[in-house]
Parts: C-alpha cells; sequence; structure tokens
C-alpha cells in the first residue's frame, strides 16, 4: 500500500508541476475535470448522482466554470443564491419525494468540491500566479506532512478524538507553524519572480499559515462526512489514495483560504 500511495503521489506531483508550468488555461481545465469529479463522488455518497437535485448540481457547476471562463467571477454571490433557489425549487414542486437534507446535500456539492476547487485557478490567474499558486500546495500537503511529525514528536492532546483519534493539538500547532516556516522560506527563495507582491516573505508565510489551519478543516470535515455515510473513500480514482475528495479535501479548503489572504496582504 505505501508503495502504492508513494508511487501515486509521485505522478501527482509531476502532473501539477506540469499543468502549472503550462498556464492558466490548463490549470482551469483540470480545476473543471477534479470539479466534475468530485461533485459525482459527493453526490454518489449521498445518493444524488442521478436524481434530479444532482442533475441541477452539475447544472449549477458548469454554469460557475463559464461564469469563470467569461470573466464574470464577480457574480459568485449572484450564482451561489441562483443556485440555491433552482435547488430549492426542486425541492418543493416534488415534495415530498427528496428530504430538505438532500437538498442541502445538493447545494453543498455545488459549493464544496465545484466553486470552492475553482480557487486554485483564481490564483494561478494571477499576475504572480505560476509563483503564488504552490502556496495552496505548500500549505495544504506540507501542514499535513509537519502536523503529523510534530504530532507524533509532541502529541498530547487529543484535537478530534472521536473523528480523528490520531490528531493532536501539538501536531495542529506544528503544522500551522511549520506552513508558516515553508511559506516564509518559500517567499525568501522565490520572491525574486513575484513582481505584484512586495513583502513576498510576509505574505507567503501568513498566507501559507492560514492555509495550513484551514487544511486541517478540511482534512476533517472529509472523514466526517464519510462517518456520517459509512464509506472508506470517496473513491478508487486514484491508486492507494482513493478518489478526488480523499486526496485534494485539504487543498479545497485551502485554496479559497489562499486567495483571500492572498488579496488582503498585497
Amino acid at each position: 500500500m505505501f508503495r502504492t500511495r508513494l508511487i501515486s503521489g509521485i505522478v501527482l506531483v509531476v502532473l501539477a508541476v506540469g499543468a502549472i508550468m503550462a498556464g492558466k488555461n490548463v490549470v482551469f481545465a483540470v480545476c473543471v475535470l477534479l470539479s466534475f469529479i468530485g461533485l459525482y463522488e459527493y453526490y454518489r455518497v449521498t445518493g444524488l448522482e442521478r436524481s434530479s437535485l444532482g442533475m441541477a448540481g452539475y447544472a449549477a457547476c458548469a454554469l460557475h466554470y463559464l461564469l469563470v471562463a467569461t470573466g464574470n467571477e464577480r457574480h459568485t454571490a449572484l450564482f451561489i443564491i441562483g443556485a440555491l433557489m433552482v435547488i430549492m425549487t426542486i425541492y418543493v414542486l416534488q415534495f415530498p419525494k427528496y428530504r430538505i437534507e438532500q437538498a442541502t446535500n445538493a447545494f453543498f456539492g455545488v459549493v464544496y468540491p465545484g466553486v470552492m476547487l475553482s480557487y486554485v485557478y483564481y490564483v494561478r490567474a494571477m499576475q504572480d500566479g505560476m509563483v503564488l499558486v504552490w502556496i495552496i500546495v505548500l500549505s495544504a500537503w506540507g501542514s499535513d506532512t509537519l502536523a503529523y511529525c510534530a504530532g507524533r514528536l509532541f502529541g498530547r492532546h487529543k484535537m478530534a478524538p472521536v473523528l480523528s483519534p490520531k490528531k493532536t493539538v501539538e501536531g495542529a500547532i506544528g503544522g500551522v507553524l511549520g506552513a508558516a516556516l515553508l511559506g516564509f522560506l518559500f517567499g525568501m527563495a522565490f520572491g525574486r519572480y513575484m513582481h505584484e507582491v512586495t513583502r513576498p516573505e510576509l505574505v507567503c508565510a501568513v498566507s501559507c499559515g492560514v492555509g495550513g489551519l484551514i487544511s486541517m478543516v478540511g482534512d476533517l470535515a472529509a472523514s466526517g462526512i464519510k462517518r456520517d455515510h459509512d464509506v472508506k473513500d470517496y473513491g478508487n480514482l486514484i491508486p492507494g489514495h482513493g478518489g478526488v475528495l480523499d486526496r485534494f479535501d485539504s487543498m479545497i479548503f485551502t485554496a479559497p483560504a489562499v486567495y483571500f489572504a492572498i488579496v488582503f496582504l498585497l
């Protein structure tokens, strides 16, 4: 299993590097693909993959990326409200076919793997996006690794004993501080390639630290959803890792956190 996970992880890193270096249009296409796969995985777990609520969710995700592609991402709030209205319309017109929990699951799926994952593209589309987008990766996967190390060395107090018994408060602190340190070192090493960022060390450190903190929420949230629905993995697309939502659960939360942190700090 470890060998399979390692090989898959290496392949994912190579593909990520290739996509990011190829340009924002390739990153956009990858985000679209991952969002739809993730949305299908979530709907399959919740039993909505072939329902009218699910179809509305797929259509809403497609509309969101159409708005992004045409430069109308400023209408995201309007889109989210509209998606909720459409889903609730289906719920009331077909009542009592669906329960309110199913309607909320349909809406949650649109925002969770759909809208939130698109912020990877938003960061890549920035002026310094080719460099800044790596903060998402550092804060998501770097903080996870450092949190594991800190937890093994200093972990004493359980953070979420029922949901994830092995995660500790000390590990979480180590993960956040480690992510901030990675961001600082990243800013020092690659700050000369940033033209819009005036304080690269500070911007990268804070953004990476914030992303590292939020990534833990993403990881635990994905675990909680799987436990609620009594499934081990969302899928088996990625050997040794599971589905898209299993591998990119932290990044889904990290991407918007890093984007808004960068925007705030610029």
